[in-house]
């Protein structure tokens, strides 16, 4: 019986450790940057993007002016993907966002530059030309 016992107990321990070490070999993917549609859903992501120009857009799928926006946020996002992060949360699903970006109406655009540190706020409906013109101001090129 006591055979048996420490036979079992030898398994298990070289099944965990061979679990163990399989794991440290092929960690599961950091999923750091998120696609254009992603950034563009409305929930909220890991922003801005290191090493990249980021525009946040804070507001909220039912607000008029948001709504007017949406067309912008779109054409921008695809765009500039690979140039310039184009991103939009929605603070009326995702209330708590709202306090972490300091909104106290919407829409409010954030431009952040590729080290993370803010550089321009807008609140209100901006329009394209005005963002292309801020996203050139902090170095992205248009296509």
């Amino acid at each position: 019986m006591f055979k048996r016992v420490t036979v079992l107990i030898s398994c298990l321990i070289l099944v965990g450790m061979s679990h163990a070490a399989c794991s440290e070999e092929a960690p599961m993917p950091d999923k750091t940057t998120a696609s254009a549609l992603d950034l563009i859903s409305g929930e909220p992501q890991k922003l801005p993007i290191q090493g990249m120009v980021t525009m946040v857009d804070i507001g909220a799928h039912a607000c008029i002016p948001c709504k007017m926006m949406t067309p912008i946020i779109e054409e921008l996002s695809k765009e500039y993907e690979g140039r310039a992060a184009i991103a939009f949360i929605d603070v009326w699903k995702h209330r708590e966002q709202a306090s972490r970006y300091g909104i106290s109406a919407i829409p409010t655009q954030i431009f952040y530059d590729p080290q993370g540190k803010e550089q321009y706020r807008h609140t209100g409906f901006l329009d394209k030309q005005s963002i292309v013109a801020k996203l050139a101001e902090l170095g992205v090129k248009e296509d």
